[in-house]
Formats: structure tokens, sequence, C-alpha cells
């Protein structure tokens, strides 16, 4: 079970992957209220919103400027564990008129959920993507 999103930005593959890749930008389209990242294997990600809480990552995977990966919890001030981490993966394509931005949360189904619990996040996720990518061409048209 995953959440795929995908949008087309009016930016180049080199704009698109500093927004996503330094906390500085992360927190205007995304983590509003802060985020941290050490882009490397091993390295830490963090997103902030004072009314959901901080969330924790590790990054698994960075290919400059096409791929980026990251273990995430689904809980509030928790380590990503299994059982309680999704896999998000960016994936970013020159297109013509821009560059080509898909956004893929796996593993949902290894979520220690209840049913009524895993729909709630799959929309959650769903929507929370939708938004965030949304964001995310706002900020690289600036």
């Amino acid at each position: 079970m995953q959440v795929q999103r995908e949008i087309v930005i009016d930016a180049p593959l080199e704009r698109v992957w500093d927004l996503i890749t330094r906390a500085e930008h992360i927190k205007t389209w995304y983590a509003f209220d802060g985020a941290e990242i050490d882009l490397r294997p091993g390295g830490g990600i963090e997103h902030f919103w004072r009314e959901h809480g901080r969330y924790r990552g590790v990054i698994v995977e960075v290919v400059p400027p096409e791929r980026f990966a990251y273990w995430y919890s689904n809980v509030p001030d928790a380590d990503p564990e299994p059982g309680k981490r999704t896999r998000v993966e960016f994936t970013l394509t020159s297109v013509p008129g821009g560059t080509l931005v898909r956004v893929t949360e796996s593993g949902l189904e290894d979520l220690t959920l209840s049913g009524e619990e895993r729909q709630a996040y799959l929309d959650a996720t769903t929507q929370g993507w939708a938004g965030g990518l949304a964001g995310l061409a706002e900020k690289a048209a600036a």
C-alpha cells in the first residue's frame, strides 16, 4: 500500500532538488514550523508542525539531483522503527516545461495500525503530499 503523487514544476531540476533537500526551503513549503536535514545516507531528517509534532526520519538514499529517500516515523517524537515507519522517496526528472516530481510513500501496510487508523493515515498522507507538492510548485515559482 502506498501513496504516490506527482506534479510538473516550472523550474529546473537543480532548483527543485535544492527545495526538497535543504531545511531552509523545506520549512517554506512543507514542514512550516521547522525542518532539519543531514543530507547523506544514515543522516537524519525532521519535520515539525506545532499542531502535529516532530516527525523524524533516517535518510537511506541520496542521488543528486534525481532521487532522495528516507524512512519516516508515522509517530511524532519517535524514531522510525519497523511497524512505525514508511519509506518516502522523491524522484525528479527533467521534462519539457520543467521538472517532474514524484513522491511515493510506501510501506503503509507494515504500520502497526487498525484498519480504521490505516485508512485515516492513508487519507491524511494523500492530502498532505498533494498540499505539499502544490506548495513546492508555488515556492519554485517565487
